[in-house]
């Protein structure tokens, strides 16, 4: 076990291989109790470093796959010859701090670590706010040297704003991009660049997908389909539109790909890795059964020229979009994973705040702010079929999330709305009206676009002015009135 006092300090400077070698597949090669043998499978990762990909990206439930890299790094290469990349994926609802703490140590253990090079978080439930504590505490442990880079994965753009303006050093996200996936264009891009963010892409090959192996094949059936990694990208593609549409943009990448004498996965990733603000892709590998080296090395030098993009952008024009921001998949219909539900991730989702019910059956939440107790109401109640939601401000214990910016402020106090709600058994398609308060004339508008982005499939009615809060550090509060058919 670390020493708690122990500092190492942190190299600030974050690059990746522009491919990063993952193992999600080892999950996948394990599955029905199968595991593999360490040193075998960490054998087989020995070429990609040899041909110059030593970063490795993994996480706490790719199976075995944080065992296998402790091995390879430990056993067969000299000290700080790879890069390994792993993520936190903790259960929904609240984790202690020291649980925080646990994961970090699990996590260095099983790597043979005294310091993991990057640590990425994920969050389930933005209604709880379980997911910026923990976001905090992890920030304590890169200070205290037990992290050197804290990243996100599957954050969307309006949370990962949030995370940035509350003071969470990030250095990178990691989400599904690719083109048949397309959302990161919605601002994801813009937000990294300006925060010299690194966007690591995953999915960029859609599962394999996106090759020769699938040029004028007919279109498989799910039960045909072998790996959770095939189940989950074929969501993608029926989702964008028909079997035919995804031929044809096949066949334009081959066009391409063919002048290049590369393939079609060189094509479809070196578009990926061209666009502004991505600092690497994830290809995935299945350690000793099947490996692209070769393959993936022509597309360092690759070279797309104007009229390549411009025909693939042309393309990707006749595909449906992916509907809402980065990593929704994991949130809100439709779930685009391999089961096309959550299941195989969690079973439930705990309320965000405990429920204090009374005698005729009027219900309470509390989100333990300074001042439901000081001035003695409550965040939300709810009688009968309708919900009264308390003005609410971007509180959280003795922070103001979001720090300055009106738009991440707004966010935060939607998601403490979303998480009473949910509490009371409701959701945000309950609401039937908002208040909202400003304290400068001049945020009116990134607190408008805020809430619109929240609402505009509700279409609450809704009133804006502008008042004097109490409180500097606050720039908007809202009250939200819903009813329950």
């Amino acid at each position: 076990m670390l020493e708690s006092n122990k500092k190492i300090n942190p190299d600030q400077t974050f690059t990746t291989s522009p491919v990063l070698t993952g193992l999600w597949q080892v999950a996948d090669m394990e599955r029905n109790g199968r595991k593999l043998n360490l040193e075998e499978a960490a054998k087989a990762l020995l070429p990609y470093v040899e041909a110059g990909m030593t970063s490795f990206d993994m996480a706490d439930h790719y199976g075995s796959a944080e065992l296998i890299a402790g091995v390879l790094q430990k056993k067969y290469l000299p000290k700080g010859k790879v890069q390994l990349l792993t993520k936190w994926v903790p259960p929904p609802g609240k984790v202690s701090k020291q649980a925080v703490r646990e994961a970090v140590q699990l996590a260095l253990d099983r790597m043979q670590l005294e310091q993991l090079d990057l640590l990425q978080y994920h969050a389930w439930n933005y209604a709880d706010p379980a997911w910026i504590d923990q976001l905090f505490w992890l920030q304590e442990l890169k200070e205290e040297g037990l992290i050197r880079h804290l990243g996100l994965t599957n954050f969307d753009t309006a949370h990962l704003r949030m995370a940035v303006h509350s003071g969470i050093q990030v250095v990178s996200n990691q989400i599904c991009f690719s083109l048949l996936d397309q959302r990161a264009q919605n601002g994801m891009l813009n937000l990294c660049q300006s925060h010299g963010i690194k966007i690591l892409a995953f999915g960029t090959l859609a599962g394999g997908f996106l090759s020769e192996k699938w040029l004028d094949q007919p279109e498989p059936s799910m039960d045909q389909l072998k790996t959770w990694s095939q189940m989950k990208y074929k969501r993608f593609i029926d989702q964008t539109g028909s079997w035919k549409n995804f031929q044809e943009l096949l066949h334009t990448l081959k066009t391409i790909a063919q002048t290049k004498k590369v393939s079609i996965a060189n094509i479809a990733s070196r578009y990926i890795l061209d666009q502004p603000g991505v600092g690497g892709i994830v290809i995935g590998a299945r350690p000793g059964r099947s490996s692209h080296i070769e393959d993936n090395l022509k597309l360092i030098s690759l070279q797309l020229s104007r009229t390549d993009k411009a025909s693939i952008k042309h393309q990707l024009k006749t595909l449906k979009t992916i509907p809402g921001d980065c990593g929704d998949e994991y949130r809100k219909p439709p779930f685009l994973t391999a089961s096309g539900d959550l299941s195989h991730h969690l079973e439930t989702f705990p309320a965000p705040y405990p429920v204090k019910e009374k005698p005729g059956g009027e219900k309470k939440i509390f989100s333990g702010t300074i001042w439901e107790d000081l001035a003695g109401y409550c965040r939300g109640v709810k009688k009968g079929n309708r919900i009264l939601i308390s003005g609410t401000t971007a509180t959280h214990g003795d922070r103001a999330i979001g720090g300055n910016d009106p738009a991440a402020q707004t966010h935060f106090i939607i998601d403490k709305i979303a998480g009473t709600l949910q509490s009371l058994g409701s959701r945000l398609e309950d609401v039937v009206r908002t208040r909202i308060f400003i304290n400068n004339v001049d945020d009116w508008e990134p607190v408008a676009r805020a809430h619109g982005e929240r609402f505009k499939n509700i279409q609450p009615a809704n009133t804006l002015v502008q008042a004097k809060l109490i409180g500097s550090e606050y720039l908007v509060e809202i009250e939200a009135e819903a009813i329950v058919e």
